[in-house]
């Protein structure tokens, strides 16, 4: 479900995409974020880390987009967020500090030479993705675009996941009963 409810700005932007143009689905993105946030605030939920990271960035570029009326500033959009997921990871590994290894250290145990590549890997799958995003931007449709960005960045992402977790799997500890 909550893979569901952070895709809803993108969904939404889709959909707008398809009825109108790159600017009012622009708008209804950065509406749609500010009313997730919203609601999760309303119900006392914590609003992860990367939620406000994409909060902030949908209405920086969605709101440049929109006052200038340039579309590049959207179109970079998924770029920016991809290289600062990436930059966090990179940076903090190379500060001595693995974020991927904090966040599944529960789940499993790792010799520290996995946790490294694991989080490397991350690190070249979000820069890879922030050059993807920008070819499919400059060379087709914005409509082509915004399908790629649902649809394909979504399926790449969870065919990245389910390829690390077959590599990963002899290493998630099995609950004892």
């Amino acid at each position: 479900m909550k893979f569901l409810f952070d895709l809803f700005p993108v969904a939404l932007f889709f959909l707008a995409i398809q009825i109108w143009d790159i600017y009012v689905a622009t708008a209804v993105a950065i509406a749609g974020t500010i009313a997730q946030v919203g609601w999760l605030l309303a119900r006392r939920k914590k609003v992860e880390p990367m939620l406000w990271a994409s909060l902030a960035i949908i209405v920086v570029f969605g709101g440049l987009t929109l006052y200038l009326r340039d579309k590049n500033f959207i179109l970079w959009k998924p770029t920016v967020l991809y290289w600062l997921f990436g930059g966090v990871l990179a940076g903090s590994a190379l500060l001595g500090r693995n974020l991927i290894r904090a966040l599944l250290s529960d789940q499993m145990r790792l010799p520290a030479k996995v946790w490294a590549r694991l989080n490397w890997s991350w690190v070249g799958f979000f820069a890879f993705m922030g050059v993807l995003n920008l070819y499919v931007a400059y060379n087709y449709s914005e409509k082509v675009w915004a399908t790629f960005k649902l649809f394909g960045g979504m399926g790449m992402m969870l065919a990245f996941v389910l390829a690390q977790s077959a590599l990963l799997a002899k290493y998630i500890e099995e609950e004892k009963p």
